[in-house]
């Protein structure tokens, strides 16, 4: 069946394997990221190469179940190497790493050139794959032509999400605090083995099919832009997963359209998804939820949009405590007739806070727009919603200051300003807090009223 020049019985079987294989990457790349080692996934891609030499060397064919035990031993081996020198020799992760990989990938590139002539092998396939070829190599099952690749990355990844999901919990420990989890009773050295060998496993189930590039870019990359939408282990788990599924789609069709509008042929499949992997890694960087750059931007202008407001409505309810109460212990309930007749001029709000004519106008029309300030000539006042919001901020901030002096015994002089630092963050429960860790009592240290909790109305 044709459909924008796809043949189905091709390109889909292609991209249910590239997707399979991004998948089972992604889901154990998660832990290597978590842990700071997201590079032993490249290791062990690498590392492979002297097993699968050997086992091409004996059987002379790239397919059987010796080359697949054979370079998941090395991978194995490749880990306990690492291991051992960072242990035993003191050496740095990092460097343990860069010194066994490369040994193993030099030793494994020579041996492959050396059998290169008497085996039907490209060096350039263990680095790209042959993905493209992977329809060819079917294998029947209850009458169906079924694609090697296609069944040997689906038992990897079912393979993968039942350790994930027998092991969550001691993974989930391990990733973050091994100590803690020795402690616990979780040895992190059989999880982090149990890991490694599972690595290992799925390097090998790839490596025919998409090549060590690929692998190693569908260990980290959709791990690492999982990071960014979401802090919860589960969250990353799906969102990578998704992510490298959708950069299996996307490779494969930009590796079939994209050159054909420069006037060339199709390119490596393999090439492509890791060019929409690192894609989509950007859009993430951008737009993530947790730690986008454009989502912190916004984040970072709708706070100091949120300060520069509280900081109007805190300068008009401490001028109607000026203007209507005439000791410091009077009530509120005495001046609520008086309200109406106290107000700024937006240049006495923009030299009272230190703001330009321009952001202060801009901070009052959005206030005027939620009804809590309103005009009454060149003037600018509280409106009952407005004031109820003031009082609140006020409160905080006061509350803050007796805090800081009873608590912290902080000078008189130097509490003003952490007070209206985190005065815009301190919500009902944490003013009742304050209000039970000090004396309770009427006035802040500067003498001023700390006005009384009311509640919030939200209608």
């Amino acid at each position: 069946m044709e459909l924008d020049g796809w043949t189905w019985a091709l390109d889909g079987w292609i991209v249910l394997t590239a997707m399979l294989c991004a998948m089972s990457c992604a889901l154990l790349g998660n832990f290597l990221v978590l842990r700071g080692t997201s590079m032993l996934g490249d290791a062990i891609s690498h590392a492979v190469l002297p097993g699968l030499a050997v086992a091409f060397w004996v059987s002379g064919s790239r397919s059987g179940t010796g080359m697949f035990v054979a370079a998941v031993l090395a991978a194995v081996v490749t880990v306990f190497l690492i291991e051992t020198l960072r242990r035993s020799a003191g050496v740095d992760r990092g460097a343990s790493m860069g010194v066994v990989f490369t040994a193993m990938f030099a030793l494994g590139m020579i041996m492959i050139v050396q059998v290169a002539d008497h085996v039907d092998l490209d060096p350039n396939c263990v680095l790209y794959g042959s993905i493209e070829l992977t329809p060819l190599d079917q294998w029947e099952i209850a009458g169906w032509l079924v694609p090697k690749a296609v069944v040997t990355l689906g038992s990897t990844l079912l393979l993968n999400g039942l350790f994930v999901a027998l092991f969550y919990k001691e993974l989930l420990l391990t990733a973050f605090d091994s100590d803690f989890a020795d402690s616990m009773g979780f040895s992190s050295q059989v999880v982090h083995y149990g890991l490694m060998t599972l690595v290992a496993i799925t390097a090998v189930a790839s490596f025919e099919s998409v090549g060590s590039v690929l692998v190693v870019a569908m260990i980290v990359v959709p791990p690492a832009s999982a990071l960014m939408m979401t802090d919860r282990l589960s969250g990353m788990l799906a969102w990578s997963m998704g992510l490298a599924a959708l950069a299996a789609i996307m490779g494969h069709g930009s590796a079939v359209v994209v050159p054909g509008w420069f006037g060339m042929g199709s390119t490596l499949t393999s090439g492509m998804m890791a060019v929409s992997a690192g894609g989509l890694l950007l859009i993430c960087g951008l737009i993530g939820s947790r730690r986008g750059v454009v989502t912190r931007w916004l984040r970072q202008r709708t706070f100091a949009a949120q300060v520069a407001a509280d900081d109007v409505l805190g300068f008009l309810f401490r001028l109607e405590e000026r203007a209507t109460l005439p000791t410091p212990t009077a009530t509120l309930a005495t001046a609520q007739g008086n309200f109406e007749f106290v107000g700024s001029t937006l240049t006495q709000l923009s030299a009272g806070l230190g703001q330009s004519l321009r952001q202060c106008a801009r901070v009052i029309a959005g206030l005027g727009r939620r009804g809590e300030i309103e005009s009454c000539g060149d003037r600018f006042r509280l409106t009952e919603a407005g004031r109820r919001r003031a009082q609140l901020l006020v409160r905080a901030h006061r509350l803050w200051e007796l805090y800081l002096v009873e608590q912290a015994q902080c000078e008189v002089d130097r509490i003003h300003e952490k007070a209206e630092a985190w005065e815009h963050v301190t919500d009902e429960s944490m003013r009742e807090s304050l209000e039970r860790a000090t004396s309770q009592t009427a006035l802040d240290p500067h003498g001023s009223r700390i006005p009384p909790e009311i509640a919030r109305n939200d209608d």
